[in-house]
Order: structure tokens, then C-alpha cells, then sequence
């Protein structure tokens, strides 16, 4: 009861903590109010006045999430997968930008304007949240339901953006799976292994509703589209009743839709194809994208959980053991860990 007690404690300061840094950046920020915008939520128009549209994306967005979403320079290269000095850098250039740019931010005119670069902080700051770079708590209740109320005040200033809609709907499905997603010794509980009645239903409804409502008539972007990957997931009662083919089919339009750029998501479509065409043909979509991308997060527990699947203990222990090497996350640790200690049980 005392430990339960002071980790409520702890939560509650560290949530007061946020709350009052994002009002001293609204402060300094001075954005002018018309009296029909001071009976709203300012939340998003700070956001917007952060994406300077003289700035690049990529300084943009990251800058936006230090100075408003609170993110470590640490947690947005985990995010992005990129060296934190590389993070650091367009931080800085940003910083510079902006000061030659002046004090004033000019006040967007709708909502839609820098609608590209709002939905890339809102979705990186739900990243986080949901699989958090140091692990320790494994996820930031705190930033996962702020990052999904600033979705829902999106969602109502543009009911009729499909990716808007899109990235909502990713966000509620992905919630609904929290209770399951860790296990009761603190560790990762993967898809595969999650108790699905733990699973939030009215939050599945209503992020399976919001994908239906949306998709037909549209050409759906990449919130959208990983929306309809996470629905499918949501519907399936199992792994091996999960339709798989309609998953490939969905990662391979994302990659399409992300101009193959994004590492990530082709590891994801490996998986997918994996479940599909049968686990050598994810192992040597593994090989052709490690040579490609070599260090990328997560390749080698993918790696080891299809050579589980194939009967091939040793190799797997080896690329478990790897994975635990390069993992940050403490309990995705935990969980490559079990995972080596079943393999090498189940041997003696």
C-alpha cells in the first residue's frame, strides 16, 4: 500500500510538474487572444505557434516537442531512430532560425495550417508515451492521454480530415491495449501474448468506429492508414485468426505512402509478410534490411522471435540476447529476457 501510495504520489507531482511548464511556455509565448478564443483550450494554438512556417520540418517538429511537449533531446532521436547529436543539431539550427526570424510568432489563421507538422508532434509525443526511451515507468500515462486530448481538440476544430481522424483513431486503438501490454513482473507482453479481455473495449469501439466513418471515399495517408492496421488487429480475437494478408496489404500502401523512407514501418510489413509467406522469408527480409539500416532498433528481437518460431533455439537465444544488448526499454529487457530463459529451458 505505501509503494502503491507514493508512486500516485510521484505521478501526481510529476503531471503538476507538466501542467505548470506548459503554462510558463504559453506565458512566454504572449499569443494574441481574440475574445472568441480565450473560452478555449489554447493547447493547440501554442503547438501551431511553435511550427514556425520558416522553419524546415525536421527543426520544426523537434523543436515543437522539446518546447512544448517536453520531450528529452534523448527521447525524440529514440523516437526517430536518429543519433541524438543529429536531434541536438536541428534543435539548435531551429533555435537560430527563429531568433532571426524575431520574438513574434504570427498566429496561424485556421486550423488547418500547419495541420502536417502538428500531427507529426502529436504522434511522436503518443510514441513516446506509449514505449518510453528509458523504460522506467515502461510507459508516461500523463503524456499518452495529453497527446490524445490534443487529438480530440484537433479532431473537433477539422471533423473532416481524414488524417486527423486517422491519428485519433491509431491513438484510442493503441490505448485500448495498455492494460494487457504489461505483464504483472513489470515486463513487455507482446501481441502474440496479451490477454485480449483485458482490452478496452469502449475505446476499440470507438477508434474502430472512427476508421469506418472515415475510409470510405478517401485516399488514406499514413495516420489513416496505420488507423486500419491497428483496427484489424483490434477485431481479431487471436494472432491466428488475425487477417494477416489484409495487414500485409495495408503496410505495404504505408510504405508506398511514406516514400519507403521510414525503417520502421518496412520492419513492420517484414513481420506481416513473415505471418503470410512463412518465417524464412522475414529472415531474409531481416538480412536485406539490416544491410541497408544496420543498428535499427528491434531488428534482432524480430530476428530471434521468428527463428523461436522455425525451431532454431540456439540462434535464437543468441539474437535475443543481442536484443537485450541494444534495448533501452526496461521492460522490453524483462521480456527478451523470459523469452532466453524459456529457450533455455525448455533445452535442458
Amino acid at each position: 500500500m505505501t509503494s502503491t501510495a507514493r508512486r500516485r504520489y510521484v505521478d501526481r507531482v510529476r503531471s503538476d510538474a507538466r501542467r505548470r511548464d506548459r503554462e510558463e511556455r504559453t506565458a512566454r509565448l504572449h499569443p494574441p487572444v481574440h475574445p472568441e478564443v480565450a473560452e478555449r483550450d489554447d493547447s493547440l494554438l501554442v503547438l501551431q505557434l511553435c511550427c514556425h512556417p520558416d522553419l524546415p520540418p525536421s527543426g520544426r517538429v523537434a523543436l515543437t516537442l522539446r518546447a512544448v511537449a517536453g520531450l528529452s533531446t534523448t527521447q525524440i532521436a529514440g523516437v526517430y531512430q536518429l543519433p541524438e547529436r543529429t536531434i541536438a543539431q536541428r534543435i539548435t539550427r531551429a533555435k537560430r532560425k527563429l531568433a532571426a526570424v524575431g520574438r513574434a510568432l504570427p498566429r496561424p489563421e485556421h486550423a488547418a495550417e500547419r495541420l502536417t507538422s502538428v500531427l507529426d508532434v502529436l504522434y511522436v509525443m503518443f510514441t513516446e508515451a506509449h514505449h518510453t526511451t528509458g523504460g522506467s515507468p515502461p510507459r508516461d500515462a500523463d503524456l499518452a492521454a495529453e497527446a490524445i486530448r490534443l487529438a480530440r481538440l484537433l479532431r473537433r476544430s477539422l471533423p473532416d480530415s481524414a488524417e486527423v481522424a486517422g491519428l485519433l483513431a491509431l491513438m484510442l486503438l493503441t490505448e485500448a491495449r495498455q492494460p494487457a501490454r504489461i505483464g504483472q513482473d513489470g515486463g513487455l507482453r507482446p501481441l502474440d501474448e496479451q490477454d485480449r479481455s483485458l482490452w478496452d473495449r469502449a475505446l476499440i469501439d470507438e477508434g474502430t468506429t472512427l476508421v469506418e466513418q472515415t475510409v470510405p471515399g478517401v485516399d488514406p495517408g499514413p495516420y489513416l492508414l496505420q488507423a486500419c492496421i491497428a483496427a484489424v488487429h483490434a477485431e481479431a480475437p487471436d494472432t491466428d485468426r488475425t487477417d494477416w494478408d489484409e495487414i500485409l496489404v495495408l503496410y505495404r500502401l504505408l510504405e508506398a505512402a511514406t516514400a519507403h523512407a521510414n525503417p520502421t514501418i518496412t520492419l513492420n510489413r517484414i513481420i506481416a509478410q513473415a505471418m503470410v509467406q512463412g518465417d524464412a522469408v522475414g529472415l531474409a527480409g531481416l538480412d536485406e534490411l539490416e544491410a541497408r539500416r544496420p543498428g535499427l532498433p528491434r531488428v534482432d528481437a524480430v530476428r530471434a522471435h521468428l527463428l523461436e518460431r522455425s525451431g532454431r533455439a540456439d540462434e535464437a537465444v543468441a539474437a535475443y540476447r543481442r536484443a537485450i544488448a541494444a534495448a533501452d526499454n526496461l521492460a522490453e529487457q524483462r521480456h527478451l529476457r523470459d523469452r532466453v530463459r524459456r529457450l533455455v529451458a525448455s533445452d535442458c
